[in-house]
């Protein structure tokens, strides 16, 4: 049974620092909600993992989430939504966001008809993804570019140094080249390249981002539950003159959460503690024995 404590938090998982993004939009859009942010730093990338690791790590925090109490949860990554969701959604009772890339809103906006799309390999080769584009591509042609060491360079805080611009400019430049007038940022890592792509392709290039819309769609289903905080405290805070104040956010990672707290501090302009969380599964139990190491 679905829990109706808008007290509650929601939980938001990516495998890193990426989803940082995604929390910045909710936050912006639903600054009365608590959250719980899980970046699984010590297994990240997850596109460079199986797909069998990747539903692992994905069904273990999102079951973590739960048993910290989470009344929804947000899967902020677009490579464990791609491989995962079905799963965490056939195992766990509880409002579920996922990400996606952007394909409906690129074939909107794109004139020229000509969009590329930046995303792991893991994203770029799910069913998902390929359904996602037979869905909405219609006669938008599609390029799809694998965005190999951008995650990594956001998980160290790299968002702007010249070989980071460099990387970008191979994967970008050959799209630009062939008329693409439209960029789908297809991991929640990416938005924050956003000035480094923009430096690279000017106006040129639409870039389409969905945190909003993510936001959006966890909106709705806190509020088809019954589970918005503004609601839940609306007999509380009447008579109150002054605004509800944002709620907190809870930080946790699985490494030792140092570039967590320096992103949200430098990107969100939140500085608040990061709690370093074990939350083992069977893949990592098996990887850390490999490798004669202890859980984190």
């Amino acid at each position: 049974m679905l829990s109706v404590n808008g007290a509650a938090p929601v939980g938001i998982f990516d495998s890193g620092l990426g989803g940082l993004s995604v929390l910045r939009a909710v936050r912006a859009l639903l600054p009365a909600e608590p959250l719980v942010y899980v970046a699984d730093s010590r297994y990240a990338p997850y596109g460079q993992r199986d797909d069998d690791f990747i539903a692992d790590r994905t069904l273990a925090i999102c079951e973590w989430l739960a048993g910290q109490g989470a009344k929804a949860l947000v899967v902020a990554c677009n490579t464990a939504t791609a491989q995962s969701i079905a799963l965490v959604r056939d195992k766990l009772a509880l409002p579920l966001v996922g990400v996606e890339p952007g394909i409906k809103p690129a074939a909107i906006v794109s004139k020229s008809r000509v969009a590329g799309v930046l995303a792991t390999q893991v994203t770029l080769r799910s069913e998902r993804f390929r359904a996602l584009v037979e869905r909405h591509a219609g006669d938008l042609r599609v390029l799809l570019q694998p965005g190999h060491g951008l995650v990594e360079a956001v998980e160290r805080c790299d968002v702007s140094s010249p070989e980071l611009v460099a990387l970008l400019r191979g994967y970008v430049q050959p799209m630009l080249d062939v008329g693409a007038d439209t960029l789908v940022l297809g991991c929640t890592h990416y938005p924050f390249l956003d000035a480094a792509i923009r430096s690279i392709v000017g106006e040129r290039m639409t870039l389409v981002d969905t945190s909003v819309a993510i936001a959006r769609q966890l909106e709705r289903l806190l509020d088809q539950h019954g589970m918005r905080a503004t609601l839940a405290e609306k007999a509380a805070l009447a008579g109150r003159a002054a605004a509800t104040p944002a709620a907190p956010v809870r930080f946790c990672s699985t490494s030792d959460g140092t570039h967590l707290r320096q992103l949200a501090a430098a990107l969100l302009e939140i500085d608040a503690p990061v709690e370093c969380v074990a939350i083992p599964s069977r893949r990592t139990r098996e990887l850390d024995a490999s490798l004669n190491i202890g859980a984190a």
